[in-house]
Order: C-alpha cells, then structure tokens, then sequence
C-alpha cells in the first residue's frame, strides 16, 4: 500500500483458457499480496465469465465507441494470465485490434513491469513462432510465470495462478 492507504492498480488481462474459469481466485490473492485487481477480458474471455446467467467479476472486454470515455486506473503492474497461445503470439507481432492487446501493447511500451502467465497445451507449446514470441517477450522485460510449458494436469484451477502470485513484486516496489 502506498502512504496514503490506497492499493496500486495490477491490471489482469484474462484470455479464454480454462483457468479463466477460476479468475476469481486469481484477483482474491492478488488483493491478498497488497495489490487492487483491475479485470480486462479478452472478448472471448468475457462470454466465459457468466455463471446462472450473471458476471462473476466485473470486466470490461471491447473496445470504447468513438466519443465514448472509457476510464481505466493507470497501473503499477500488468498481469495476463491466462495467456493463450493466440494472445502471446498476437501480442508479440504487436496486433492491437482488442481492448486487450492494445492494453498489453501500451504497457509493454511503457516499460511497465508484466507479468504473464501462458497457458497453451503441448502441441502449442512446441510450435516455432510460440518459443520465438515468448522469448521475444522476455527479452522486452516480460517476467513469464513458470516456464512458458503446460504443466502437469494442465492447471485449470487454482494451482495455475501459483507462479503468478510468486511473480509479483511489492506493491509500491518496481
């Protein structure tokens, strides 16, 4: 927490993979370690994050219409996680057609401290432009949870936002 009391801004940019199913969990221990969870789904994302017909989390996925404000808290700190294998790659070739894209794309050129957290199954994983554009994104100062390869029993539940959570760095510390 700052001086002042108020939680630095992590803003969490979810991709439709299982573990989005769980991003609750995720924002619970986030705010836990000091930070105030900001949610930005990807579109595809945001149609998974309904159970008995209402949102779980409050989000925001599209992109404003034009004269249309849209307000986000500046953040201290990026996390994408779940990062699917089409929004590492996508975000790597700097393809800023969503909301979220063009969120990660700001902040990765801000120098803003990201961490990502992919989930991609095996065959995925091994694909060429997969391993270049994750070391592309570590090279850019992208810290990557885990190691960029499935884990065991592909972690769709709270075991997955393990490697985030030890990502982090102390609210008010870069």
């Amino acid at each position: 927490m700052s001086a002042h009391g108020i939680r630095p801004v992590v803003r969490v940019i979810a991709s439709a993979a299982p573990p989005v199913l769980h991003i609750q969990t995720l924002l619970d221990q986030v705010q836990a370690a000091g930070w105030s969870p900001h949610l930005i789904a990807t579109p595809t994302a945001a149609t998974w994050l309904h159970a008995d017909g209402g949102p779980v989390v409050s989000w925001v996925s599209r992109m404003p219409m034009p004269g249309e404000d849209l307000v986000l808290s500046d953040p201290a700190l990026v996390v994408a996680a779940p990062a699917t294998f089409n929004t590492i790659n996508r975000w790597a070739a700097g393809v800023n057609d969503t909301l979220a894209l063009g969120l990660l794309n700001e902040a990765l050129g801000a120098r803003l401290p990201i961490v990502a957290a992919p989930h991609v199954n095996s065959a995925l994983a091994g694909h060429p432009a997969y391993q270049r554009n994750l070391a592309l994104l570590r090279q850019a100062g992208v810290r990557i949870a885990g190691d960029g390869t499935p884990c065991p029993g592909g972690c769709h539940g709270a075991a997955h936002w393990t490697d985030v959570i030890a990502c982090l760095p102390e609210p008010g510390g870069r």
